[in-house]
Formats: structure tokens, C-alpha cells, sequence
């Protein structure tokens, strides 16, 4: 019977016939052997995963960096054919540009950026009829956005010479300025198409697209320019046209290509709905992307404020200049995380959400070390590029080693503010732009330049006290961060805005 009082025995026959042979310490040595090739073979899991997360960020990166430097050279490729015409007509498309940029690019950039979200927690979701609908809706409200702007734009010379500047220099502007009019409206409709296919993961058709408008553009602007006789009137129309060209590319596209098949159903009334919950994201997400934009062109503004205006509007414009172009690098790693976090919280996957980011920060981190390591590198030969006088090129060097710092940084905050935009959090990320920049930045910069004397020097260091604050903000909000929450409410969002596949016509 087994109340006899001996124990019972849990061996079976097999173990303590594996006991007699080998004795009892090997059958442990087993087990933990056994314990090390899961631990082991569980370690080359995770890491296949963090690589294939590294394959999919840099997939989308890379078209994107090149997608943003593309769009970026229209710009400047316009203003290096006006330069050829004379310093008066130079200064003008420098000052018609820099004020475009501030009143209508960046605002349309930014309230575009609002479909990071929306686009891509639904593509993740698979609502892919909802995607079209998203987009329709963003072009609306960006056109109508765009007619307030078309008349700042118009009135350019009365502004700039109301804010002090050089009759001749604003006539110049303004005149430049109208004819870029055309553009502010194809600009809008272009960050739409790029959000939604961005979204999707199609990037290399974007690629071609940005690849052959730039190569035309070219073309375009000696033609109007030089043959033309238009002179910087021509540039400006070279600008309206190449924008046009490319959103025509990307339509075509969108209508024809069986990758979007699915997320474009046509136009649709629904679009005319559900418009206050696009605003809702498409304001502080503008305020993210403007108060930010706004600061670095302040900094020029006040450098013509300090003692020797010229040396210090030149540098701090090369400088600027510099940082736009080496930023186009963490800025295309961030729009590549934004969809790689908005598509998984689309798809209730919160922990492949946070992967992305820990992932993009280490590739942001190595990036910047890199491009920082360069600009000091080069610092003394990178004036060069666009002075001959000794003193510019003295002073850039000076001022390349504080770029690169103000690179890591600025990096590091891109790609959290792409994790923001991913997960919608535009509210929170417009908060902390306003407190970094207009509370921190530019009173630093303003004490470190006008009180204690440093120069164009001090204007920079206050950007990277922005900065300093604007990465340890977004770090601790990205650290707090409950991803099972943040799934759970990208599936709220989702599914709030969604209409059955029927109901879109």
C-alpha cells in the first residue's frame, strides 16, 4: 500500500537507469547544457530580429534621405542659376526663399506630417481603404490652407519693408516670391502623396520620381533663366513647374500601380468628414515642425544684429546652410521610424514598436558620431566651398566642431520626434519644442551673443541649450512609455475613423 510511510519516488525507470550510468551530477550538467542552448538559441532569435528591424529602417532610410535632399537642392539648384545674375537679384531669391520656407513651407510640411499617424496605424490595422480617404482629407485642408498663404506670399515686398528691409532688396523678393505662388499649392499636394506611400513602405518610386524632377529642373531653370530672358522670375517658375511635374509623377503612380491597388479606391465624400480629427493632429504636428524651423532662422535674423552684420549673416547662413543638409540624414531615419512604429501600433504589435525606436537611436547615435567626426575633419577647407575671403573661412572653422555637436543632438531629437509622430503624440512634441526653443534657446542665445559676447558663436550654443533640453524631454517621455497602451489606443484612433469598405465612393 503506498500509506506504508516510504517516500514516493519520482524517477522513472529510464532516469535512474541514466543515474547508474553516468551518475547523478552529469544528469544536471545535462539539464543545464539543455538551459544554455535555449538561452542560446533564444539570444540568435532576438538578434535575427534587431537585424532584420536594422534591414527594414534602412530600406526605408535611405530612399528617404535621398528623397529629402532632392526636394531640398529645387530650392537651391533656383537660387545658384539666380546668383548668376547679379548680387541684387541673388540676395532677393535668398531673402524670397528663407521667407517661404518660414510662412508656407514648414506649415504645410508639418500639418502633412499629421498622416505619419493616421496613414500609417491604419496601413498597420490593414484598413487599407482608409488610407485614400486619409489622404484626400489632407489634401483639402492644405489647399484651403494654402490660399492664406498665396496672399502673405503676394504681399511679400510690403512685409520684409515694414520689417525694415532694403527697398531694392524686397522688391526683389516680392517679385520673386509671386511667381513661386504656383508652387505653395503643389507643395501641399506633394507631401501628401509622399505621407501616403511613405506609409506603405513604397519608397523607391519616390526616389525616381524626386530623381527625374530634379535632373529637369535643371534643365527648366537655364532655360527660363538664361534663354528664356526671365531671369529670376524664370527661377521662380522653374520652381512651380518641377513641383507640379512631381506630383503629377506620383499621381500617376498612386492611380496606376497595383501597389496601391488597395489603399486608392478613388475620390470619395467620406474625405469631407472627420475633418476635426485631422486637425486635431495636423496643428501641433505643424507647431512641432515650424517652432522648431522658425528658431534656426531667427538665429540668422539676429546675427545681423551683432557687431561686423555681414561676417556673422554669412557665416551663420553657411552654417545654416550645413546643418540643413547634413540634418537630411536623421530627418529620412525619422520619417522611416515613424512608419516602422505608427505601422506596428497599427498592428497591435507594441513591443516590435518599441524595437524600432531603440534601433533607430543606436543607428542615429553611430550616424551622428560619423558625420560630426567629418564636419570637424574638414573645418578648415569647407569655407572654401563658398567664400574665398580667409576671415569666413577662419570663422566656419570655428563653427563646424559646435555644428557637429548641435548634429548629434538635433539627430538624436529627429528620430524621437519621428517615434511621436508614430505613436501621435504631436500635442506633447509641440510642448516641448515651445519650452525648448522660445524658453531655453533663444534667451540663451540671446545672453550668450548680446550680453557676454561670444558672437555668432553664442547664437549657435543657444540652439544646442535647445537642444539639450528638447533630446532629455523626448528621452524621458520615450522611456515612460506604456507601448501596450500606446497599441491599444492606435487601435481606438483606427477604428473610430474607419467606414466600411461599401460606404467609400
Amino acid at each position: 500500500m503506498e500509506g506504508d510511510g516510504r517516500e514516493k519516488s519520482l524517477d522513472t525507470p529510464l532516469i535512474q537507469a541514466t543515474r547508474q550510468k553516468y551518475g547523478a551530477d552529469d544528469t544536471v550538467d545535462g539539464e543545464i547544457g539543455e538551459r544554455e542552448i535555449v538561452r542560446e538559441g533564444g539570444d540568435r532569435k532576438r538578434k535575427k530580429v534587431v537585424v532584420e528591424e536594422v534591414k527594414k529602417q534602412l530600406w526605408l532610410a535611405g530612399p528617404l534621405i535621398i528623397v529629402n535632399l532632392l526636394l531640398f537642392s529645387l530650392q537651391l539648384i533656383s537660387v545658384m542659376f539666380v546668383g548668376h545674375l547679379g548680387q541684387l537679384s541673388l540676395s532677393g531669391a535668398s531673402m524670397a526663399t528663407s521667407f517661404a520656407s518660414v510662412t508656407g513651407f514648414s506649415l504645410l510640411m508639418g500639418m502633412a506630417s499629421a498622416l505619419d499617424t493616421l496613414c500609417g496605424q491604419t496601413f498597420g490595422a490593414k484598413q487599407y481603404h482608409m488610407l485614400g480617404i486619409h489622404m484626400q482629407r489632407a489634401m483639402l485642408i492644405l489647399f484651403f490652407v494654402s490660399l492664406p498663404l498665396a496672399v502673405i506670399w503676394a504681399n511679400t515686398r510690403s512685409i520684409l519693408v515694414a520689417f525694415g528691409q532694403h527697398h531694392q532688396i524686397a522688391e526683389e523678393a516680392g517679385l520673386y516670391a509671386r511667381h513661386m505662388i504656383p508652387s505653395l499649392f503643389a507643395y501641399g499636394l506633394l507631401n501628401c502623396l509622399i505621407k501616403f506611400l511613405q506609409t506603405q513602405n513604397i519608397v523607391i518610386p519616390m526616389m525616381i520620381s524626386s530623381g527625374i524632377t530634379t535632373l529637369l529642373h535643371i534643365l527648366v531653370c537655364w532655360t527660363l533663366v538664361f534663354k528664356a530672358g526671365l531671369g529670376s522670375r524664370g527661377a521662380a517658375l522653374a520652381n512651380d513647374l518641377s513641383y507640379w511635374i512631381n506630383v503629377l509623377f506620383l499621381a500617376l503612380y498612386v492611380k496606376f500601380s497595383s501597389s496601391c491597388s488597395k489603399t486608392w479606391t478613388g475620390f470619395s465624400k467620406e474625405a469631407l468628414h472627420s475633418i476635426p480629427n485631422f486637425l486635431r493632429l495636423a496643428v501641433p504636428s505643424a507647431c512641432m515642425i515650424c517652432l522648431e524651423m522658425w528658431s534656426f532662422e531667427l538665429m540668422v535674423l539676429l546675427a545681423g544684429l551683432l557687431p561686423n552684420p555681414a561676417l556673422e549673416t554669412s557665416v551663420l547662413s553657411i552654417s545654416l546652410n550645413t546643418a540643413w543638409t547634413v540634418w537630411m540624414i536623421p530627418f529620412g531615419l525619422s520619417c522611416a521610424v515613424s512608419t516602422r512604429v505608427s505601422n506596428e501600433l497599427g498592428a497591435g504589435h507594441p513591443q516590435a514598436a518599441r524595437l524600432a525606436v531603440v534601433v533607430v537611436s543606436y543607428m542615429t547615435i553611430a550616424e551622428g558620431t560619423l558625420v560630426g567626426l567629418v564636419l570637424i575633419l574638414i573645418r578648415n577647407i569647407w569655407g572654401y566651398a563658398y567664400s574665398n575671403e580667409t576671415q569666413v573661412v577662419r570663422y566656419v572653422a570655428v563653427m563646424l566642431p559646435i555644428l557637429a555637436l548641435s548634429n548629434f543632438l538635433d539627430g538624436i531629437q529627429c528620430v524621437l520626434s519621428g517615434a511621436a509622430r508614430g505613436c501621435g503624440w504631436q500635442k506633447i512634441g509641440a510642448v516641448i519644442n515651445l519650452g525648448s526653443y522660445y524658453l531655453v534657446g533663444i534667451p540663451s542665445a540671446v545672453l550668450l551673443a548680446f550680453v557676454l559676447h561670444i558672437g555668432g558663436k553664442g547664437l549657435w550654443l543657444g540652439i544646442i541649450c535647445a537642444l539639450i533640453v528638447q533630446v532629455l524631454s523626448l528621452l524621458a517621455v520615450t522611456v515612460r512609455t506604456n507601448w501596450e497602451k500606446e497599441a491599444k489606443d492606435a487601435a481606438s484612433r483606427v477604428y473610430e475613423s474607419t467606414i466600411p469598405v461599401d460606404a467609400v465612393s
